[in-house]
């Protein structure tokens, strides 16, 4: 299927403003990372615990920060939900600051003072162990597979959406099978309901930080050098150091994008930068697979115009390909959730990227080289040419 049929636009003509478009573009990158001391890195590479909570009403941001110390504190676009992070220097700290948090959460948005046990934030081991006890006096004769059971039919209940991990009564788990008005009245008596629940917790070591971030760099390194080589091998070795470049250019704008938007590079951003050096380096080649054949076949064109033309033929494929991966990764931008927002940024700033390094970076390193070359081989050959003239 052809979008584009015969024509014959000229892309290099046109390549100026792109070029100084990503001078610009990679200037003010490298700018931000100097000026911030390099990427903001996410708990993945500079280790640490991030916490994800979930209020029953509006994050109370302010307060969490003052209750919680130096922490970071973001909204998410989850409903009601904010991410606390902290960075960590000892490995040996981990669980004692990840419990340090949740006690100080209990003790600013929960009744640790009553004495009972927080039900939106109990385990099912807690609740039962909890329950034991006042459902003997109570009467109730549950065995303690029987309670087990109970203790996990309350807490799936209790975890399932709309809910998801908050209950605002204890009267909405009157509907779950085993839960007698006896034993909803000791959960009443045994339970509150805090206003906030712990959704999820990351805690990654700062050595395993720092070793995660050591190998995504040399991944990357590795990625380039074997594309260079391949490329090298099956065209020419001036190809392949424009489609490294273009690549590596791709990589620098996207990081430089997230540097000024202040956003972290977590492991799924390195996973999306990876996509992006095989998606941006596979649409350089194709554009350069082409140039091949058409130089076979019009030895007597310019390499300038043989390099037009490539792109004009190649230009359905490439506008296709990337316009169609581009709305998918943009629909995941707008709508994949906080867990996907920055592998989807990375994607769509990449793509958007490579698409016009492939035409306006890479195939004018191409011709810039071929010119340079032609220049110096006329200069030598005009050289010995001149000392002939003056002998005769």
């Amino acid at each position: 299927m052809e979008l584009f049929k015969n024509t014959n636009f000229d892309f290099l003509g046109k390549k100026w403003p792109f070029i100084i478009a990503s001078l610009a573009l990679t200037v003010v990158g490298i700018g931000s990372l100097a000026v911030k001391g390099g990427p903001k890195y996410g708990i993945d590479f500079r280790g640490g615990a991030v916490m994800y909570v979930k209020f029953a009403g509006k994050p109370p941001v302010d307060q969490i920060r003052r209750s919680l110390g130096e922490v970071s504190v973001q909204e998410m676009t989850t409903e009601n939900e904010v991410m606390i992070g902290t960075e960590l220097k000892d490995e040996k700290t981990l669980d004692a600051e990840r419990r340090q948090m949740a006690d100080k959460l209990a003790a600013t948005f929960g009744q640790p003072s009553s004495g009972k046990l927080d039900f939106n934030n109990s385990s099912v081991q807690a609740l039962t162990d909890r329950l034991r006890e006042p459902l003997q006096k109570a009467g109730a004769q549950l065995t303690d597979q029987q309670l087990k059971e109970l203790g996990g039919a309350v807490l799936d209940f209790r975890n399932t959406p709309p809910r998801s991990g908050l209950l605002s009564s204890f009267d909405q788990l009157s509907g779950v099978p085993g839960v007698t008005p006896v034993v909803l009245n000791i959960l009443k008596q045994e339970c509150y309901l805090s206003s906030f629940v712990i959704r999820q917790v990351e805690v990654v070591g700062p050595k395993v930080g720092g070793d995660l971030r050591r190998q995504a760099v040399l991944v990357t390194l590795a990625a380039l050098g074997g594309m260079l080589i391949y490329i090298a091998f099956r065209f020419e070795w001036i190809y392949g150091v424009a489609a490294v470049i273009a690549v590596f250019h791709d990589t620098v704008i996207t990081i430089g994008v997230f540097s000024v938007l202040d956003k972290e590079i977590s492991l799924n951003v390195v996973a999306a930068l990876l996509t992006l050096v095989g998606y941006s380096m596979n649409d350089t080649i194709v554009i350069f697979d082409r140039i091949r054949e058409n130089v076979k076949l019009s030895r007597r064109e310019t390499l300038e115009t043989l390099i037009n033309k490539s792109i004009n033929q190649t230009l359905s494929r490439t506008v296709m390909t990337s316009g169609l991966t581009f709305l998918t990764v943009l629909a995941l931008f707008l709508y994949g959730g906080p867990v996907l927002h920055t592998f989807s940024l990375a994607l769509v700033v990449g793509i958007l990227i490579g698409t016009y390094s492939s035409v306006f970076v890479a195939s004018p390193i191409v011709v810039f080289w071929h010119n340079y070359t032609e220049s110096k081989r006329r200069t030598a050959g005009a050289v010995p040419a001149k000392q002939a003239a003056r002998r005769g």
